[in-house]
């Protein structure tokens, strides 16, 4: 049986999520000159591309992408790493961002390495949140609550322009 694809969110809905996004997180960061905006390797670092550039945009801040580089599907297994030194990342305030929020796992794992740098604050932004916690972890910055069933598959395209959108599966 194939699954059919239904869009949730257009490709000019989800850049109004990330503009309303980036003003929340400069409306709570206004006293910052710079911020690291960390993604999580895929969609996520696609989604910290271009929320650092509506933050540079929208505000005095300079917000930089960094890529966190970790394997999605063996988490607890594969090394979590910057594309950038640690160093950089030292006495910032950090917005680690993904595509979707699901059960946690995966935003667990990649805030694991920020334990051991002295960063000045952390903070998570996702697309889209689906509440299926297993991990005790919370966006700061929601885009689009959704609820849906634990069967249903929610994919992010913010990488390939003529696709942009949030789909159900």
């Amino acid at each position: 049986m194939e699954l059919i694809e239904s869009q949730i969110l257009s490709q000019t809905q989800v850049l109004q999520k990330i503009r309303r996004i980036a003003f929340e997180i400069y409306e709570n960061n206004f006293e910052e000159s710079d911020i690291v905006i960390a993604g999580i390797r895929g969609q996520g670092h696609a989604f910290a591309k271009l929320l650092a550039s509506t933050l540079r945009e929208i505000s005095p801040l300079e917000a930089s992408a960094v890529l966190i580089d970790v394997d999605k599907d063996i988490t607890y297994e594969s090394p979590v790493e910057f594309d950038c030194d640690e160093r950089f990342l030292e006495r910032k305030t950090i917005i680690v961002v993904d595509d979707v929020l699901n059960s946690g796992r995966t935003l667990a794992y990649s805030l694991s390495p920020f334990l051991s740098i002295p960063v000045k604050r952390i903070q998570v932004a996702v697309i889209v949140d689906r509440n299926y916690r297993r991990f005790p972890i919370m966006a700061d910055y929601v885009g689009y609550e959704l609820s849906t069933t634990l069967s249903e598959y929610v994919s992010v395209v913010l990488d390939d322009e003529s696709r942009m959108g949030v789909y159900l599966k």
